[in-house]
């Protein structure tokens, strides 16, 4: 079974950085996504950003374009997402997953933002907080 573990989290000022880490185990198969979801309080979770870890394909959330980078250490079996430049509106939890090849195609079409729905292994999430 899958198994992913985020790190990273913690509290920083508005305009400071923080590195998320997801350390994965358990993949059967080399053609999966992962993807970094956030949650805030009373908001639905969405997509941040994923990579695909067939071809490298990532996708990003409009908010985030320019801030934060997704890399990926197949050595370390490792996601991470670096986040620049963070605003008060980045608080949430921050969730890892993974999903398989409908997750991938998601990405690789770049036609509409990933769905919950398409990935099927969760982290236990990670709070990020920023403050103004």
């Amino acid at each position: 079974e899958v198994q992913l573990v985020e790190s990273g989290g913690g509290l920083v000022q508005a305009g400071g950085s923080l590195r998320l880490s997801c350390a994965a185990s358990g993949f059967t198969s080399d053609d999966y996504a992962i993807g970094w979801f956030r949650q805030a309080p009373g908001k639905e979770r969405e997509g941040v950003s994923c990579i695909s870890s067939s071809d490298g394909s990532t996708y990003y959330a409009d908010s985030v374009k320019g801030r934060f980078t997704i890399s990926s250490d197949n050595a370390k079996n490792t996601v991470y997402l670096q986040m620049n430049s963070l605003k008060p509106e980045d608080t949430a939890v921050y969730y890892c997953a993974s999903g398989s090849s409908r997750a991938v195609h998601t990405i690789q079409r770049a036609s509409r933002r990933p769905s919950v729905y398409e990935y099927d292994y969760w982290g236990q999430g990670t709070q990020v907080t920023v403050s103004s």
